[in-house]
């Protein structure tokens, strides 16, 4: 503020210089006055009122004193002093009227406009009212004031006060329009403001401020062409104040005008000047413009804040968000948009469009299950509704596809006309169910879907699949009559000779006939299906067939025709070609060319040391020297086996057939040795008596016959004759265990061995009273049982006393005592279904415990056997997954998922979906884990809580990615629909983490 001094201080300074006449005194004392004045001038205002201070104001005249007064409490405003405001208001009040207290209002009123205080401002400016001032101060006088008033928000008495202020050319001419433009703005005198504004808009001073004012007028007043005419030229203009706002005005003007173009444009512009951020209504008409534009990513980044809050603007955005997404050709989000749109009730129509869209979104990505709960619940609530037709159509494709075959099942039977379209869907869901509950042994559930699949007969090829499922359930279930009804109930049919249906059902046909004895018939079969599938890339059983074959022409003695198969399986490297040797040997050996059964007995023997049929080999090419007479090489052979495989249920034979050999080469003593070793370790055999009778005759020859009598005694107490009590005791009590009378079988084996604790009977008793004690659920007494058992050497027993033991250490979680008794019954299985028991024990054993290693090697064991058990392989290749995945080989891991999602739609499946999903979660690939989900997890929906964690890892996987609207619709979803109680827990506590914390 300029510094104001009246005329008064010159006169006075004159009169008291033109005093010639003063005392010394007096001349003193203007002297000291002239140096504090100049003081002042020079700014050093503490010192200047120092000087002041020291004047003697006594001994000066009343105007000299006044003087003095003034320039101490000026120099304490000027000098910041605390007392400054007070002293120079003190002096107003002591000196009303003066020319100095006209100066002192001046000065108080520009100190306190500066400081703000714009009440204190205007109460000293107003003591200037009537003051006549300097023409060139007046000016500057009526804007500060007005100034004042309009910090004050009173415009009305800030416009009177600028109104006069711009009657006068002054330096203040263009503030004053600018601030009564702005007062008349506050009042909504729009004209007049806008007529102020161009005024200041002409000066530099405000050239840069008014367009923002002039813009914000014309869209208050809704001249929206004129706010576009004004402001689109202006408005890259450099130094623009408020620029940002401008193209925020500019963006909703051309909104209104409906040109999308130009909004979206500025709605973007006034982000990039990073100002300040959209209002939710802001951020819609955003969306909306980019929308109209085909500028679908960027509306979908406006539309999805605006959707987080569930409101109509809300439900509005969720379905304009769910139409960009569809164009993105991101339909996962798409869905999840429709499906929050759809749940908002504020507006019906978007309500109804969204939940068709809803369904048309989910059946389009193959996610049936959602799809037909939309279009089932469009088709109940919109009865009338405009897609009703459309609904209808997608609702049959969708009920064709879905998982939730009974929800469909349901649905359509409830339907009081079936369209062909209809019915061919209730065809196939009834099909498909059957399959399921045939998964589960659900025999019955299968038979009854069979039957309602074949009601509507639309499709032939699936029609023959149902019957030729009807046979295998029945087969399955062991109702050999009526399997075998079903399957020539298919051939009644008589499909096409290439159906597949057909072809399997040779295949199981010729096995009920095999079962049953009718081995012409079961000749036939297999022969048919040989032939159909001899030229065909797709062999599914043939190669068991070929050698099924070759057994029903062995068993009705057509050797040509049977060794003729045999070697067709071995030419044509069947993959049970060690059996065809084998029984091409048997057969040869019928044929009496006992060198050619000798050559393909070999042949197992040398190239197949873990076949199945290696014992049988062995044992075979023994007796077939020892019916060539040559006891040698029968010896040998036998020796070989018993060597080989010690706990080979066929040790006791091949000793009796070494006594025998020994025996004709009349090396009786070790006759006597391979007999005592029968006796002694096999006293159950079936070959005990033979040995009893060779072992007499060879001690006999070696006049040791009075050995013989210690073995006759001992085989009489551990082998009474057939008609003896003890046996029939022992039978008895065996067929209550398997009558399942446990508790009368415990107390009838309990007797029997008190009985009889010297007979042979006693280990087998022993074992059927563990298993009867396990059955009753006293595992401990069981299990001491069984223990006691252990070192039998009755292999047979051994076996499943050990099966036993590792089942139910098993079951009690002591994984590292189960691994040597599995491994026992692994390496001395004697059928597939045996080795898988063992490998599947040893392979959870191992990953129980930490063995990675050894769980995937049992693994690969049981995916090299094949399915045995529906569950065999998928079983497998889950456990070889996650054991990959502990021993930090992801890759691996993923591959085994791979497989079994590729394959196996079943609970182990879903669970390896899951797990590789996580799998590229965790090395960041949250893209690639979401597509996996979305294509894949379909398949698996009936298994809730596996299918319900892949959506909460779903939702986890868009919260890395910052799409927090995607997250909370999924778990939304995921609560309302999931039946799973865990799911349902994970999905809340995620979803409250959520909205607590904001991220």
């Amino acid at each position: 503020m300029k510094r104001i001094i009246l005329l008064s201080v010159l006169v006075n300074l004159a009169w008291y210089t033109s005093k010639a006449q003063s005392t010394q005194h007096q001349n003193n004392m203007a002297s000291t006055f002239q140096e504090a004045l100049d003081l002042f001038h020079k700014d050093q205002f503490a010192s200047s009122k120092e000087a002041f201070e020291k004047i003697d104001f006594e001994a000066a005249d009343s105007n000299k004193s006044t003087d003095v007064a003034y320039y101490i409490a000026l120099n304490s405003l000027r000098g910041d002093f605390p007392e400054g405001p007070s002293v120079l208001e003190a002096f107003i009040m002591d000196h009303p009227g003066h020319p100095l207290s006209h100066d002192a209002a001046w000065e108080l009123g520009n100190y306190f406009l500066a400081r703000k205080d714009y009440r204190k401002a205007i109460a000293n400016f107003s003591l200037l009212q009537d003051v006549p001032l300097m023409e060139e101060r007046h000016p500057e006088y009526l804007f500060k004031i007005g100034y004042s008033y309009f910090q004050l928000k009173n415009y009305a008495q800030s416009k009177y006060y600028f109104e006069r202020a711009k009657r006068y050319r002054s330096p203040f001419l263009a503030g004053a329009y600018y601030y009564s433009g702005f007062s008349s703005f506050k009042q909504n005198e729009f004209e007049q403001a806008v007529a102020d504004f161009k005024e200041a808009g002409k000066s530099r001073e405000f050239s840069l401020k008014v367009p923002y004012m002039l813009s914000a007028i014309y869209y208050q007043q809704d001249k929206l062409d004129s706010l576009i005419g004004y402001a689109a030229p202006l408005v890259g203009k450099a130094g623009l104040e408020n620029k940002a706002q401008i193209h925020l005005l500019l963006a909703e003007a051309y909104y209104n005008e409906r040109d999308f173009s130009q909004a979206a444009v500025n709605y973007q512009a006034f982000l990039d000047e990073k100002k300040g951020q959209l209002s939710r209504d802001q951020k819609y008409k955003a969306g909306v413009a980019n929308y109209e534009m085909g500028h679908y990513e960027a509306s979908s980044n406006y539309f999805k804040d605006v959707a987080l809050v569930n409101d109509d603007l809300g439900q509005v955005s969720s379905y304009f968000l769910g139409h960009a997404y569809i164009q993105l050709k991101n339909l996962p989000f798409a869905a999840n948009s429709f499906s929050a749109a759809y749940k908002m009730d504020f507006k019906p129509g978007i309500k109804e469009e969204a939940l068709f869209n809803y369904a048309k979104v989910n059946l389009e990505m193959g996610k049936f299950q959602e799809a037909v709960s939309g279009l089932d619940n469009y088709l109940d609530q919109y009865p009338r509704g405009e897609k009703i037709n459309e609904a209808e159509n997608l609702l049959s494709d969708a009920l064709i596809n879905t998982s939730n075959y009974l929800r469909a099942i349901s649905h359509i039977e409830g339907m009081q006309q079936k369209s062909d379209r209809i019915k061919a869907a209730y065809q196939k869901v009834t099909f498909y169910q059957a399959m399921t509950y045939l998964r589960d042994n659900n025999f019955n559930g299968t038979l009854d879907l069979l039957n309602k699949s074949m009601r509507f007969p639309m499709d032939k090829g699936l029609l023959y699949q149902a019957q030729y499922w009807k046979g295998e359930v029945n087969a399955i279930n062991d109702k050999p009559d009526a399997a075998i009804q079903a399957y020539e109930r298919l051939l009644a049919m008589k499909p096409p000779g290439n159906d597949q249906s057909l072809i399997k059902t040779h295949y199981s046909l010729g096995y009920a006939y095999f079962n049953e004895g009718q081995y012409e018939k079961a000749e036939n079969q297999f022969k048919v299906y040989t032939d159909k599938l001899s030229n065909s890339d797709e062999k599914q059983h043939y190669d068991d067939a070929l050698v099924r074959l070759g057994d029903v022409y062995y068993v009705q003695k057509k050797f040509d025709a049977a060794a003729s198969t045999f070697r067709r399986a071995v030419r044509e490297n069947n993959q049970y070609s060690d059996y065809a040797y084998f029984r091409g040997g048997v057969v040869a050996n019928f044929q009496n060319n006992n060198n050619e059964a000798i050559r393909q007995l070999d042949q197992v023997i040398n190239n197949y040391p873990n076949s199945l049929y290696w014992e049988d080999a062995v044992f075979q090419k023994a007796q077939i020297h020892m019916e060539d007479l040559n006891y040698r090489q029968g010896r040998e052979v036998f020796t070989n086996l018993i060597s080989s495989k010690p706990n080979s249920p066929f040790i006791p034979f091949a000793l009796e057939g070494r006594a025998v050999a020994n025996y004709s080469l009349k090396d009786y003593d070790k006759a006597i040795e391979d007999y005592k070793q029968i006796l002694n370790q096999f006293p159950n055999a079936s070959n005990g008596e033979t040995a009893l009778v060779g072992l007499q005759e060879s001690l006999s020859l070696q006049g040791r016959s009075e050995e013989f009598s210690t073995y006759l005694s001992e085989y009489r107490t551990t082998n009474p004759s057939s008609s003896n009590l003890q046996n029939v005791e022992f039978e008895a009590a065996k067929s209550l265990v398997f009558n399942q009378s446990y508790e009368q079988a415990i107390k009838a084996l309990e007797g029997f061995m008190r009985n009889y604790p010297k007979a042979s009977q006693v280990p087998e008793a022993k074992y059927y009273l563990g298993d009867a004690y396990f059955r009753m659920d006293n595992e401990d007494k069981a299990l001491a049982l069984f223990y006691e058992l252990e070192n039998t050497t009755d292999v047979n027993l051994k076996n499943r006393v050990f099966q036993k033991i590792a089942s139910i250490e098993f079951d009690r979680g002591n994984f590292d005592k189960t691994i040597p008794y599995f491994q026992f019954t692994a390496d001395n299985a004697r059928s597939k279904a045996e080795e898988y028991e063992a490998y599947f024990g040893l392979m959870l054993s191992f990953y129980e415990t930490g063995n990675y290693e050894k769980a995937v090697e049992n693994a690969d064991k049981i995916l090299a056997l094949g399915n045995i058990t529906p569950e065999a392989e998928p079983n497998a290749w889950l456990i070889k997954g996650k054991s990959l995945q502990e021993a930090d080989d992801d890759t691996g891991a993923a591959a085994a998922y791979q497989e079994l999602v590729d394959n196996y739609n079943t609970i182990q499946g879903a669970e390896g979906l899951y797990h590789l999903a996580r799998i590229q979660t965790e090395a960041g690939a949250y893209a690639a884990s979401n597509e996996l989900i979305f294509e894949r997890s379909q398949a698996f929906s009936q298994y809730e809580y596996w299918y319900g964690m892949q959506f909460v890892q779903l939702a986890k996987n868009y919260l890395a990615m910052d799409e927090k609207f995607q997250a909370k619709a999924t778990l939304e979803s995921i609560i309302e629909n999931s039946s799973d109680a865990g799911v349902k827990q994970e999905a809340e506590e995620l979803l409250e983490t959520i909205n607590a914390t904001g991220e």
